[in-house]
């Protein structure tokens, strides 16, 4: 043992000495005769004890097929109430959705966002900047034609980057976050970047890690008892990132706002600083710099992380089942052969459509879905949740539902077709969430999705490297706030 430990030791018992009573607040605000059954937590560490801290979505699928599809849960000082199974969350999110639309104040997004932005914001700043976001990303021509252009311009750089690799193992991890990430840039900055700018690559590197790091034992410990601030971990991390990321933006925006036209709006910036401009004389606009830094983040960040997490399982799924990755190409080639494709292409291609469906559900890349906060009281299956409480949405529960789906624990794209081989829809595909918080750009990433894998599919088949079968890759997540999978290496092969 070094000479700091027993300091350290010491710093860390009096910051959870001093965390008790925030344990006896949160105990007496939250414990109410009709409150959800839950494990019986230990004094300061709540149930952590019980939780695997790396993938906490599998001890909380346990817990509920003990304790029913609404259940409570302590972390740390914490008292949190988890939803589980399909039938709850749409009672919950969609026909209680005013009830369950507030975000908590979680310390390492308060910390970082502040309260602005829209993925953690709260109240009415919330609201403005969703209808803005949603108003803007529409102009720009999401679920349009203009988008669609702007994505297969994409696909056609990330095509030539695999054939560079003349079908040799590599890891597609970077490559497919650039494609990905350009589509939604091309929106917010008004242009691309190439594959191999320094800066672009850096802005990635910043937001994945960062992504990785929120999921960490460390943050969560940090966002249980934010007293323990001063110690070394991986919030120390987050925070430095954020602050280079801000700082980037910042430079961005200054160089817009020297450039700006108010009659031409060349991008999501420009368009944020036209309002900006429009409500100046407004004392209570939303329109402030720290919300458009915050915003812009967001965006980077959500429009990139999920989609190419999904696509990156998506090519190892085809690699892992290569009958399936067959049967893909056949209808590629039934249906577009090697001529351009677009969108509208899907309709005629149901099995593919069920392929990325079904990749979608059993990536379960946000398990636990982004947590919510209850507006009011209110009473859930025999239940009462009181006003302010932390709720844990269990994605993982509705993409896995045992009730909903025929093989969940499998990848099976008959979930999405019938049997005449039709497609067909199920309510509880539910990967971006449901009610007031649905992910924002949902239109975006289905269009994305389709037209990325399906060009893909169209120009390369994909093996495992030299010396792996198919029966040896590991399916297993990575550990983060989103679940891709494990570092790996494919080979693209050219079809033509």
């Amino acid at each position: 043992m070094t000479l700091i430990d027993p300091l350290v030791i010491l710093l860390l018992f009096v910051a959870i000495f001093v965390s008790i009573l925030a344990v006896k607040r949160e105990w007496n605000k939250r414990i109410c005769p009709d409150f959800p059954p839950g494990p019986r937590p230990l004094p300061i560490l709540g149930n952590l004890h019980q939780l695997d801290l790396k993938r906490p979505y599998r001890t909380l699928l346990k817990l509920s097929e003990k304790y029913g599809p609404v259940f409570s849960i302590q972390m740390g000082p914490k008292k949190m109430v988890v939803l589980s199974g399909y039938k709850m969350m749409k009672e919950a999110l969609v026909k209680q959705a005013d009830v369950f639309a507030e975000r908590p104040r979680i310390p390492i997004f308060e910390k970082t966002a502040k309260g602005h932005g829209v993925i953690f914001a709260h109240g009415e700043n919330w609201k403005a900047m969703r209808r803005f976001t949603l108003m803007t990303l529409r102009d720009f021509g999401m679920g349009r034609r203009t988008i669609e252009d702007k994505i297969l311009e994409e696909c056609a750089y990330l095509i030539k980057d695999f054939e560079a690799q003349k079908g040799s193992p590599f890891d597609t991890a970077g490559t497919v976050n650039t494609a990905v990430s350009n589509v939604i840039v091309s929106i917010i900055f008004g242009h691309r970047f190439d594959y191999e700018d320094p800066k672009f690559l850096r802005l990635i590197r910043l937001i994945t890690e960062n992504v990785r790091l929120s999921g960490s034992p460390s943050v969560v410990l940090y966002n249980l008892f934010p007293a323990l601030e001063f110690l070394p971990g991986n919030h120390k991390t987050v925070f430095k990132n954020t602050e280079e990321l801000y700082s980037f933006i910042q430079q961005i925006f200054i160089e817009h706002l020297k450039q700006l036209d108010l009659n031409d709006k060349r991008s999501f910036i420009d368009a944020f600083l036209i309002k900006q401009q429009e409500e100046k004389s407004n004392p209570n606009s939303h329109f402030k710099n720290e919300n458009l830094r915050s915003l812009v983040s967001n965006l980077f960040t959500a429009g990139t992380e999920t989609t190419s997490t999904t696509l990156r399982w998506g090519l190892l799924l085809m690699i892992k089942y290569p009958a399936i990755q067959r049967k893909v190409h056949e209808e590629i080639e039934r249906v577009i052969g090697s001529a351009p494709f677009r969108y509208e292409h899907r309709k005629q291609m149901p099995y593919t459509d069920a392929v990325i469906h079904e990749i979608q559900r059993f990536a379960n890349i946000l398990p636990m879905n982004l947590p919510h906060e209850t507006t009011e009281d209110v009473r859930l299956n025999g239940y009462v949740i009181p006003k302010g409480t932390y709720v844990i949405p269990l994605l993982a529960s509705v993409l896995y539902d045992k009730t909903q789906w025929e093989k969940p624990g499998e990848f099976n794209p008959q979930h999405f077709l019938s049997a005449d081989g039709k497609f067909v829809k199920n309510e509880a595909f539910m990967p971006f969430s449901a009610g007031r918080r649905i992910c924002a750009g949902e239109t975006l990433a289905k269009m994305e999705l389709f037209l990325f894998f399906t060009s893909l599919l169209q120009r390369f088949t994909f093996h495992p490297p030299p010396g792996v079968t198919s029966s040896d890759l590991d399916l297993t997540p990575a550990v983060g706030l989103t679940t891709p999978p494990m570092p790996h290496t494919i080979c693209a092969v050219p079809r033509r």
